[in-house]
């Protein structure tokens, strides 16, 4: 018996189609422009998690920080604007994943390189990509697309770059 079978029905719903959600994505992007003054990003809701772990474990040495120290100086880091921005992406996917009929927890990859190994591959590359986009000074949403929106040219190049990234990785790691 296969597993599918005995699992029970789900009414999923499809997906948007691509056109939809890329105006319905720029159309979020122009109203966080015009009523807050910025765009969307995420890295910076990771920066200020670290500033606020480093002003309860080491206050001293956090406030001294040339990095961390100005996001420490008005009080919690987390009452930054971006740390809402990511609470509200994440329970906003969440209810989504709900009404579509989408949730679940699964681990992609685990049958062909196992879990151990996909785990700790997924880790890395979170780090690293975590790593790069503080160096680009953003992300993929922040960079990429506020920066886009903005006709930015360190956009454009952190884009171009980004896909290259992930295409010579993606060959280098799957061996084709």
């Amino acid at each position: 018996m296969s597993i599918s079978s005995e699992l029970p029905a789900r009414n999923v719903r499809p997906f948007w189609p691509p056109l939809m959600a890329g105006v319905a994505l720029g159309l979020v992007l122009l109203l966080t422009f015009v009523l807050t003054g910025h765009g969307l990003g995420a890295t910076g809701a990771s920066t200020r998690m670290t500033a606020w772990l480093g002003l309860a474990v080491a206050p001293a040495v956090t406030q001294a920080n040339s990095y961390l120290g100005p996001m420490v100086a008005g009080g919690n880091p987390l009452a930054s604007w971006i740390s809402w921005q990511v609470i509200g992406v994440a329970i906003g996917a969440l209810a989504a994943a709900f009404l579509g009929g989408r949730f679940r927890v699964q681990l992609d990859g685990a049958r062909s390189v196992g879990a151990p190994r996909r785990l700790a591959a997924a880790l890395g590359g979170g780090l690293l990509a975590g790593f790069g986009a503080r160096v680009a000074a953003g992300c993929t949403s922040g960079l990429g697309l506020s920066g886009a929106a903005t006709l930015a040219i360190a956009a454009f190049v952190f884009l171009g770059l980004f896909f290259a990234t992930g295409l010579i990785v993606s060959r280098l790691v799957k061996g084709v």
